[in-house]
């Protein structure tokens, strides 16, 4: 038996976040059999330290380990100052009544739950068409703060169930077929329809799939998300946001280096050494702009997250990838030869780019800003080599680029991220 966290500045903090702005990850629970406490402690430390404020744990009816892994995640937030709620995954699990009560009950007597006007907080992926199941959840629980994502109804379809939400979060963080960038039309929409209820924002740094076993091989255009989608975030100023994710590395989403036996089994040839760590760099600076709703807030640190692909997108075959979920042409057209660079900077500034021991380099200039924060896009234009990125004198340098086609033998649509 665990601990229960009773901490009062966990306590207080969960109270208070009802007034606050708040930014959250998707944490997948259903990846952490035989998680120590030690890992929990690490992967909270470094959430808090980019500025994000619990995890959304999404979690399973099937996996056997979940109470103790639950357990763990809230006691360990709770003595981190961290929050956490629950979000049923009733996509990929069968959930009834009485196992969601249950759920509720036994975590909300932890001080790190997560409450809006003193309610549980709790979400879901997906699940509309068990909508009626939530007014009997309620009353067994003496109440909840209902915020699912059933992002397949659309914007219109979550708004037909209103009575039955206290917000609603959208799934939608990715561009869609054929698109090269997304627009913040669905953000609109899902604001209009929830009528004053919370909205929770969606916001990813990348998407690419491919695990033919659960019908999923996909590359979502990913260029220039991580930037696009903290400006639109800055533009639409939801009340929450749900930053996806923090560790499905089998969608390529995840915002820390790759767990080894947290990786799914077939991700591991595009995941293993594609380290996504830093896409957090960025994170204090943004979380804080959303929260003052002002861009014009202090930078924690100069420099710079860069990110890239390793290989050309057309070197070799794309191996069934298809560019958007639903899509039907080839990923290597939703993409281009390029180094994508956020830099964080007092003052507007160039970069360096050099690839490879040839190359001298080349000043580049941004080619967007939002407050403090500039975007970059350098083409690669077939060199190879290591990536030098160096902004006001200091440099860092990534992995290669080459011309080789991966062992997998087909192109990996997975991004390496590197910070200056």
């Amino acid at each position: 038996m665990f601990l229960r966290s009773l901490l009062p500045l966990a306590g207080l903090f969960a109270r208070l976040a009802a007034a606050d702005k708040l930014v959250f990850a998707h944490y997948i629970v259903g990846l952490t059999d035989g998680q120590t406490r030690d890992e929990w402690q690490l992967d909270i430390s470094q959430a808090k330290a980019s500025g994000i404020d619990g995890f959304a744990l999404n979690i399973g009816s099937a996996d056997t380990w979940n109470d103790e892994q639950l357990a763990l995640a809230y006691d360990v937030a709770g003595s981190n100052g961290f929050s956490m709620f629950l979000s049923f995954d009733m996509a990929a699990s069968q959930w009834n009544a009485d196992q969601i009560s249950s759920y509720i009950n036994t975590y909300n007597t932890y001080g790190s739950q997560l409450k809006v006007n003193n309610l549980p907080v709790v979400s879901t992926f997906e699940g509309p068409s068990q909508a009626d199941i939530w007014a009997g959840v309620r009353s067994a629980t003496g109440g909840i703060f209902f915020m699912p994502d059933w992002a397949s109804l659309g914007a219109q379809g979550v708004g037909d169930k209103l009575s039955l939400i206290d917000g609603a979060f959208n799934w939608g963080a990715w561009p869609e077929a054929n698109q090269l960038t997304m627009s913040t039309g669905n953000d609109v929409a899902y604001k209009s329809v929830l009528q004053g209820k919370p909205y929770m924002m969606g916001v990813s740094p990348y998407f690419y799939t491919n695990l033919p076993q659960y019908s999923k091989n996909w590359y979502s255009s990913s260029d220039s998300l991580w930037f696009d989608r903290w400006s639109q975030v800055l533009d639409i100023m939801p009340e929450y946001i749900e930053i996806i994710t923090w560790n499905d590395y089998g969608e390529s989403s995840y915002i820390n280096a790759p767990i080894s036996h947290q990786v799914i089994a077939g991700a591991t040839a595009y995941v293993t050494g594609f380290d996504h760590t830093a896409f957090r760099f960025v994170l204090p600076y943004f979380i804080s702009a959303y929260k003052a709703g002002n861009a014009d807030v202090a930078v924690p640190s100069e420099g710079a997250v860069a990110w890239y692909r390793t290989t050309p997108a057309a070197v070799c075959g794309d191996g069934g990838t298809v560019w958007g979920q639903g899509g039907s042409a080839s990923a290597a057209q939703g993409t281009s030869d390029v180094v994508s660079v956020i830099a964080l900077t007092n003052a507007a500034t160039d970069i360096n780019v050099k690839i490879g021991s040839d190359d001298a380099g080349s000043s580049v200039s941004a080619t967007s800003t939002v407050g403090k924060a500039s975007f970059y896009e350098v083409a690669v234009n077939g060199r190879t080599g290591a990536v030098t990125i160096t902004l006001n004198g200091q440099s860092t340098t990534g992995p290669e680029i080459t011309n080789n086609c991966p062992a997998s033998g087909n192109v990996n649509f997975n991004a390496v991220t590197i910070q200056v």
